[in-house]
């Protein structure tokens, strides 16, 4: 019986508490309706109906994907996804949960009323919810624009208050749900975010300004990424008229193209792909010249990461003399790397996590060429440090790559004299079960299968047969032993220098 009476009393207070916060709900709500300002009765309707259907968050996205600002234009992604996840939890999961009647909008001024209202639950706020959730997506990838979106969203909530769409405690607890799927976002996908370690300023090279590209001598394949590269051959004709051009055939030794272009030139000169670049780059670094990368590959990573993104960044940085020193990587101090260099399955996933990208969301396609390259069993087995593993997927970069994961995009420096090493290991009980799970939970960087370190040297060394190394695009020749080493700044670039 006593246990019958305090289950009733906890069942009361419960119950009074819930009528209690309702009715503060109401009352709040009541003052805010009762509140005569003409600034309400201007700014509220606009914005309440700005934000229907998410029209004000796409037409910001817009503006930021356009910004040409990475942080921005990966807040726009992430803020977009965020609110499409938001909505679909919101209205289809949480307005089902609970049924609460849309406020009466009688003490509302007339001016201010909502054009038209709305049908559905009032309980929560689907508009604070989308709010939020777009706030805080960009605001992970990039905190000024997110603080600026955050004031923007509380006043779309309030709006929706303001209108007699909803009480204040449905705009709440939007604005929560939308936060909190947004904040769940990032352990899916994390954000890319500057490396914690403290990095010297950038090494800047003294070099002639040459608006005109004289002493340029570029090394062109036409062929590259579907015929790119002739394109990208006419605009710099057109940019630095005084630049030699030299195009590839398909019988050319392309190193050798290389070297011969270096012995004339003042600057080597480059439009390819990344396993083109790679070839530039060796005859650059011999010739003691620098390196002018002109984008014409199909990812163009390192043009990317320089900062090359377009051949009018490049032209500029050479009419500029804007040039600074990047790191490159050896193998067995023979074979040059400037991106990344992988054994195992690595080239297979991503080949696979690509095709699929374009069907599924990206965490999806990663998590489906994972399993795939897993249930093949697909892996090598090498000793590291007197350990002996079987890996499926390894990748080292050249300098830290961001997010953590297996997720890598991109580099904010090519000049921190590091390796980025990155190891998924298959050779353990359930492995396949516990890296799926640690990859929905988001929590792959914990799990005891995953390997990541940041060192100035890495060595390997292959267990039974020859492990086969690709690079930069290429697959190359095995090896029974690897030794990556970084050469520190090494390569001399054009490019813009960020400090």
């Amino acid at each position: 019986m006593d246990t019958m009476r305090r289950l009733r009393h906890r069942g009361s207070g419960l119950s009074q508490i819930t009528r209690g916060m309702g009715t503060l709900d109401a009352e709040i709500y009541d003052s805010i309706a009762r509140s005569p300002s003409p600034l309400l009765d201007k700014t509220m309707p606009v914005l309440t109906h700005a934000a229907d259907h998410s029209k004000l968050w796409m037409a910001i996205a817009a503006g930021l994907a356009v910004s040409g600002r990475p942080s921005l234009q990966r807040g726009a992604a992430r803020g977009v996804a965020s609110l499409a996840v938001t909505s679909l939890v919101t209205n289809q999961g949480a307005k089902r949960i609970r049924r609460r009647a849309r406020p009466s909008t009688g003490l509302i001024p007339v001016p201010r009323r909502g054009r038209r209202q709305p049908t559905s639950s009032s309980f929560p706020s689907g508009h604070s919810a989308s709010a939020a959730a777009f706030a805080v997506g960009v605001a992970v990838e990039s905190p000024p624009a997110g603080l600026l979106l955050s004031a923007l969203a509380g006043l779309v909530g309030l709006s929706r208050v303001a209108t007699g769409a909803h009480y204040p405690g449905d705009v709440v607890v939007g604005l929560g749900i939308g936060a909190t799927v947004a904040t769940l976002g990032t352990r899916v996908v994390p954000p890319i975010s500057r490396p914690s370690i403290s990095l010297a300023d950038p090494s800047v090279v003294d070099a002639e300004p040459r608006p005109d590209g004289a002493g340029l001598v570029v090394v062109v394949n036409p062929a590259s990424s579907d015929g790119r590269g002739r394109r990208v051959l006419d605009d710099i004709r057109e940019a630095l008229p005084a630049a030699e051009i030299v195009e590839l055939d398909e019988d050319d030794d392309v190193a050798t193209v290389f070297t011969e272009a270096a012995a004339r030139a003042s600057i080597v000169g480059v439009a390819g792909g990344d396993g083109t670049v790679a070839c530039a780059a060796r005859a650059a670094i011999d010739a003691d010249l620098p390196l002018a990368v002109f984008p014409a590959g199909t990812f163009n990573h390192f043009a990317r990461d320089i900062g090359c993104r377009t051949v009018e960044d490049t032209v500029d940085a050479i009419a500029t003399g804007s040039v600074s020193r990047v790191d490159a990587v050896w193998l067995n101090d023979s074979r040059l790397i400037l991106n990344t260099a992988s054994i195992g399955a690595y080239p297979h996933f991503v080949r696979i996590r690509e095709r699929l990208r374009h069907r599924i969301s990206r965490p999806l396609a990663t998590a489906a060429a994972i399993f795939r390259v897993i249930r093949k069993d697909a892996h090598v087995c090498i000793e590291v440090d007197g350990r002996v593993l079987d890996v499926s997927l390894f990748l080292i970069g050249n300098s830290i790559y961001q997010p953590t994961g297996f997720l890598p995009t991109r580099r904010l420096r090519l000049d921190d004299g590091l390796l980025d090493v990155r190891i998924l290991e298959t050779g353990h009980r359930w492995a396949t079960l516990r890296l799926l799970g640690s990859l929905a939970a988001g929590r792959l960087e914990r799990s005891r299968l995953y390997h990541e370190m940041q060192v100035p040297e890495f060595r390997f060394t292959a267990v039974g047969a020859p492990v086969a190394v690709s690079h930069d695009g290429e697959v190359e020749d095995s090896f029974t032993e690897a030794h990556f080493r970084v050469d520190y700044r090494r390569l001399k670039v054009y490019g813009p220098v960020h400090r």
